[in-house]
């Protein structure tokens, strides 16, 4: 805290809520969270906003249970309110929040003296907040906690004021109408933030695009690899979206997690609003990067949403539903890379790639759980897991991994190979290199070394890019054998 002059422990503190106590916004939290019990509220926020925006935050907190003990406090912020509490000021919550929001916070931390908030006939915003200060506090001098331009009016009739949260422009703006006794900031970079949420490592995945294009031998075709980009930009555009949406969805569960709780807006780093808009404009984008491919990748990408809505919605605390789903998304990817070069995938590709990456799917799972063991808790938030099922998910992803080895060997002694690769014989080394990357990630998964996120730990691992080497050298062996023995017969004579 900057402070200039120490507060009259006798002058009532009236504190604001949304941006200011929390890092947050409760209605747009609230939102999501209403969608989350039925989507189908969002066609009824309008009208119910036709009526006022109290009567649309009420109509919100009538129907939605939010965990108070999980917010992102302002914790600098909040410490301070808990000194002033102890030394004995008076201390006001008033926010343009729903009522019943402004009694649950104060309920939980249990240092105000009173709350109040909107109700369904007002909306408790600027004025009218002022009014029912005034109104509580007999016209008595008060200081006044606020994060925006909105509370200048407020600061003006306040003999001091906090700024929370608030830029230099704020602080200068309300030290021109009073004197300001404290700031407080957490200094969150914003684009930081939001690059963190739309998780671009994960567009890693997305790579699947370009398997079509490698494995029909036209990988140096100019215009099948633009289009093939194209569509890693779509579907990557798209995923970032989803997942903005999916943590907006998922913030009540993020905050329980044992890592997810520092993801940007389960920690309060980035405002809710920062990501619908950047939600929104992905979107948007992605889609337009969509209509300008082959007429068949329009839909898979729209199929693609659907399902992520679906997943983030429903599915995902579905035990195995989950799963399966996942392996679908991936597998949605290998189908979109071959509409964006206008040719139909094989069915040896999609079984491969549902057995592979429901196996990976269930080390996400599995590693979850490991974590919640080690906090002492049985089930996952969010989630139908529970501790007892460890063993059951490891048996069922291993049997997965396994099967898209399986899948791969009956593919390669297949006639379609013999086909299309010049030495159809080098790619069994794929079959090893996958039976040792399958069973090396389910080894660390068992041991407690994988990452949480499977990707992640992919990326990260050194063993895992000399496999791919290794597997890219077969390929490269049994497509351009011809080509190689050229190159390297000097070097071995007679072979």
């Amino acid at each position: 805290m900057q402070s200039d002059t120490k507060l009259n422990i006798n002058v009532p503190l009236v504190v604001d809520v949304d941006g200011t106590l929390i890092n947050t916004d409760l209605l747009h939290e609230s939102v999501f969270a209403l969608l989350k019990i039925n989507i189908l509220y969002l066609f009824m926020l309008p009208l119910w906003l036709l009526k006022g925006k109290g009567y649309l935050k009420q109509q919100i907190a009538d129907r939605v249970v939010l965990r108070f003990d999980l917010l992102p406090y302002q914790s600098e912020f909040l410490s301070y309110l808990c000194d002033e509490h102890e030394e004995g000021r008076r201390l006001i919550l008033a926010t343009a929040s729903s009522a019943d929001f402004a009694t649950g916070i104060a309920n939980h931390l249990g240092i105000f003296d009173d709350a109040f908030g909107s109700s369904p006939a007002e909306n408790n915003a600027g004025s009218r907040k002022l009014t029912r200060i005034k109104a509580l506090l007999n016209t008595l001098p008060f200081a006044y906690a606020g994060n925006s331009a909105v509370d200048l009016p407020i600061w003006k009739e306040s003999c001091g004021a906090i700024v929370v949260n608030g830029s230099n422009g704020l602080r200068e703006r309300a030290e021109s109408v009073t004197e300001v006794v404290g700031v407080f900031d957490d200094h969150h970079n914003y684009l930081f933030s939001l690059l963190k949420a739309v998780r671009l490592h994960q567009w890693l995945k997305n790579s699947l695009i370009f398997v079509p294009l490698i494995l029909t031998h036209q990988l140096t075709e100019t215009q099948l690899f633009l289009q093939a980009l194209m569509g890693f930009a779509a579907f990557s555009l798209c995923a970032s979206s989803v997942y903005l949406l999916n943590d907006l969805l998922d913030l009540p569960a993020d905050r329980q997690h044992p890592t997810k709780r520092f993801r940007p807006f389960a920690a309060g780093d980035l405002p809710v609003l920062y990501g619908v808009i950047a939600m929104v404009l992905l979107l948007v984008l992605s889609m337009i990067i969509a209509l300008l491919l082959p007429p068949y990748f329009f839909p898979v990408l729209v199929l693609y949403y659907i399902c992520t809505m679906a997943y983030s919605l429903w599915l995902k605390s579905a035990a195995l539903v989950d799963g399966v789903m996942l392996a679908g998304l991936y597998t949605l990817r290998l189908i979109a890379g071959a509409a964006a070069i206008a040719v139909a995938p094989t069915f040896w590709l999609l079984a491969f790639s549902m057995f592979l990456f429901m196996s990976l799917a269930l080390i996400k799972r599995y590693s979850e759980l490991q974590l919640l063991q080690a906090d002492g808790e049985g089930q996952l938030a969010g989630r139908a897991y529970r501790s007892v099922d460890t063993e059951t998910l490891a048996q069922l992803g291993t049997s997965s991994g396994y099967l898209s080895v399986l899948v791969l060997a009956f593919y390669i002694n297949s006639d379609k190979v013999n086909e299309a690769y010049v030495r159809p014989e080098a790619l069994w080394l794929l079959c090893p290199i996958m039976l040792y990357w399958i069973s090396r990630m389910w080894l660390l998964t068992r041991r407690g070394e994988m990452h949480d996120d499977p990707v992640v730990f992919t990326i990260r691992d050194s063993r895992t890019y000399w496999l791919a080497f290794f597997a890219c050298v077969s390929f490269l062996l049994a497509t351009y054998w011809p080509f190689v023995r050229t190159f390297i017969t000097p070097f071995l004579p007679g072979l």
